[in-house]
């Protein structure tokens, strides 16, 4: 399997965790926190939205994206070198942000949400892949 190919594998299940928190967040329901037992002290804090949308669609949007533009590359369609910066881009951010939102749980909040560090974890392996495979 593809470096690009697993980033795509990646995105699908961030897209998946992401849709389960946003479905449990309309419906007003507590998600299940496997590990741990402070998932809705994270999901509820004030540190939940960035600029007014909550984390869960910024998520959402990112893995969308990753999902597409690694599509993309994978099948040879546009332009592979704006795709390809453009994914760069896009999970080095999210890896920068991620850091800050794991920190923020630490030692602002506090408590641990296990899909916030699944999510991080996911972006951080997208950026481990992406250096080892010499596209950066």
């Amino acid at each position: 399997m593809s470096a690009l190919s697993l980033i795509f594998t990646l995105a699908a299940i961030g897209i998946s965790e992401t849709v389960y928190l946003i479905r449990m967040r309309i419906v007003a329901q507590k998600p299940i926190c496997p590990i741990g037992g402070d998932c809705q002290i994270v999901l509820t804090s004030k540190w939940s939205h960035i600029f007014g949308v909550p984390n869960d669609i910024l998520g959402l949007l990112n893995y969308i994206g990753v999902a597409f533009l690694s599509a993309f590359l994978v099948i040879g369609f546009g332009p592979a070198s704006l795709w390809l910066l453009l994914l760069k881009i896009s999970i080095a951010l999210t890896s920068l942000l991620s850091l800050f939102l794991i920190y923020l749980q630490w030692k602002v909040i506090k408590a641990w949400c296990f899909w916030c560090v699944m999510s991080a974890c996911t972006f951080w392996l997208m950026g481990i892949i992406m250096i080892v495979n010499s596209f950066v």
